[in-house]
């Protein structure tokens, strides 16, 4: 406290010059990198203040503290843009999701930028470099043995013409009777749900009733993980930097066993699957979301394994 008052006394004449801004920020040897990102907001309507406070907000504080530190730090964020949701949007709205992505991306740029929110680069998941570095995890993945395929029953709106993906559908929750669930999950109860577990299905586009039909698809294989997965979160619990609510939930998960997880949907709006027999799929979105952080970051500087792929810094 008694530094804290004599600095203050100083006034800002005493505090290091502030860094010079390069481009591309990139690590520097010797000096604390700091590569900041907040969750990506998804891009199929107009950002209110409370997402700004659940999403930008905390990290654009913690990248101008950064900044005032003089440390050496980048901030990256961008639009979440594929999956069903922009699809459904773009559906009630009579555009495609290209479409409806380029107007929503630009809403959200201008919310941000009126709110002086302090990206370094605020990109988009729809880009070249999305695909191509999602297509090249998932080839790892596949060369590694990490990947199966199985048969999935779906549901098919005939009407339609379409499988329909998790979003496409609404019926009873299975597990609390809640009449308004997703085929993904149930909002009021919280339980993960397969779509053929809905009671009494609807198609969401026409309002049909959908059958079950047989379809393949890929499924990350995590049980094969498991064990690894165990080992490393007990490291990392004890470092101390885990909320209980976050410890809580993975446990519950390891508790219960890993499942496979399906990792494709039968839709043509996100990242193609580059695999014969599958070409006419695309990556499931909460597969191919997360590697957005690192896209966008590749589209800000083509040295963004740097950031990514160097812990030494």
């Amino acid at each position: 406290i008694a530094a804290a008052v004599d600095i203050w006394a100083q006034g800002p004449a005493a505090l290091p010059p502030p860094r010079q801004p390069r481009t591309p920020v990139l690590p520097v040897e010797g000096e604390r990198n700091v590569l900041i990102t907040s969750a990506l907001p998804y891009v199929n309507n107009v950002p209110h203040l409370g997402n700004i406070i659940g999403c930008v907000l905390s990290a654009d504080t913690f990248a101008r503290y950064c900044r005032l530190r003089n440390w050496n730090t980048l901030f990256v964020c961008g639009t979440d843009e594929y999956g069903t949701a922009t699809e459904t949007r773009a559906l009630e709205e009579g555009l495609s999701p290209r479409e409806l992505c380029d107007r929503y991306h630009a809403v959200h740029a201008d919310v941000y930028a009126w709110f002086r929110i302090s990206f370094d680069h605020f990109g988009r998941t729809t880009t070249p470099q999305q695909t191509r570095i999602a297509q090249d995890i998932f080839q790892r993945l596949l060369a590694r043995g990490f990947l199966l395929q199985d048969t999935l029953e779906q549901l098919r709106c005939e009407s339609c013409g379409r499988y329909l993906a998790d979003r496409f559908v609404e019926g009873t929750c299975p597990f609390c009777g809640y009449a308004e669930a997703r085929g993904d999950q149930c909002d009021k109860c919280g339980k993960l749900i397969n779509a053929v577990e809905l009671k009494n299905p609807q198609c969401k586009l026409c309002r049909g009733t959908p059958v079950v039909t047989p379809t393949e698809h890929i499924f990350l294989d995590l049980p094969k993980l498991e064990g690894r997965l165990e080992a490393w979160l007990e490291r990392t619990w004890a470092a101390g930097d885990w909320t209980a609510n976050a410890r809580h939930i993975t446990r519950t998960w390891l508790r219960d066993g890993l499942k496979p997880r399906c990792i494709t949907r039968d839709l043509t709006w996100g990242t193609p699957v580059p695999l014969d027999g599958f070409r006419d799929k695309v990556f499931y979105v909460w597969f191919d979301a997360p590697i957005g952080y690192l896209s966008i970051t590749a589209n800000y500087t083509d040295q963004w394994e740097r950031w990514w792929k160097n812990p030494q810094q």
